[in-house]
């Protein structure tokens, strides 16, 4: 009587997108679902938690759902699983976190509300001197 052993034949994770390729989906995604607003913000060397936020509104809550699962769909076919979505219940504030690119999907007032785009950009500004005016007006 021979038994054959059973041999599991682990297979390796295929590697992540790389973050350019993640961000060449979100755009499509938000693109394809009529997203507004959509604002890329490259935060390298600000934080170590994303390479890219993406921040975009939705006209209604149902738009700012189908806009976050759009970003979902389309980083899965790419291979990626969402490290985390939050917010889908309210559909106020939808974050996709993709790892290198994190996408905020919001209603406009709420994201007028946080203003996450000035908040991650304090020091991207350019110095009164360099653009011709002095520092005392």
């Amino acid at each position: 009587m021979s038994n054959q052993a059973h041999v599991i034949k682990p297979r390796l994770p295929e590697p992540p997108p790389s973050a350019d390729k993640l961000l060449a989906a979100v755009r499509a995604a938000v693109e394809e679902i009529k997203a507004k607003d959509v604002v890329e913000i490259d935060v390298r060397g600000k934080t170590s938690v994303a390479d890219h936020l993406v921040i975009a509104s939705g006209t209604s809550t149902r738009h700012v759902k189908s806009i976050a699962d759009e970003v979902v769909k389309f980083a899965k076919n790419l291979g990626a699983m969402p490290l985390g979505v939050e917010g889908e219940r309210e559909a106020e504030w939808v974050l996709v976190d993709l790892g290198d690119v994190i996408v905020h999907v919001m209603l406009p007032r709420v994201r007028e509300f946080y203003a996450l785009e000035r908040l991650w950009s304090v020091g991207d500004q350019q110095p009164y001197a360099d653009e011709g005016i002095d520092e005392a007006g």
